[in-house]
């Protein structure tokens, strides 16, 4: 780690306090750093916002997104007070950002009342066993709308 990361990451960590102190929500914050410039930030507003995706990551990620005109961050590296829950940590790998430097685990989320191993346990599941009861159909109505995007000539792929 350089002093450049530690400064990134203490950022993401005043983030973390700023939210939790404003009455955002949880005790998360999230910095993405392009060429050694923040081209996104935020902080967990999950309760403020009534949004359940609004995770210090994904706010950053819209508004890195936003700022650089792109739905990917190309040569991007995130910096954010805890290790990824399985949305953002989704979100994270569609974006293609570079590296990700995390300061709390998951682990130590849990022990403050933050935990996702539920959900870890969750997707390793047949479907049929998940507890929310989830049901296949109109797939051939589905596949139809999939064969048109794979037969686009303009389609723009990510």
């Amino acid at each position: 780690m350089t002093e450049l990361d530690e400064y990134f990451m203490r950022y993401a960590i005043s983030l973390a306090q700023n939210g939790i102190d404003d009455g955002k929500g949880g005790p998360f914050g999230c910095v993405i750093v392009k060429n050694g410039e923040i081209v996104g930030e935020g902080c967990n507003q999950v309760t403020s916002t009534n949004d359940p995706t609004a995770h210090a990551e994904i706010v950053a990620i819209r508004n890195a997104c936003q700022k650089l005109n792109s739905f990917q961050l190309d040569d991007c590296t995130i910096y954010t007070s805890c290790e990824p829950c399985p949305m953002c940590l989704g979100a994270i790998y569609w974006a293609r950002p570079a590296k990700m430097f995390y300061a709390c685990s998951r682990t130590d989320a849990a022990n403050v009342g933050f935990d996702d191993d539920f959900i870890y346990e969750e997707i390793n599941r047949p479907i049929e066993e998940r507890k929310i009861e989830t049901i296949n159909f109109l797939r051939d109505e589905g596949l139809t709308v999939f064969n048109n995007w794979a037969d686009k000539t303009n389609r723009i792929e990510y």
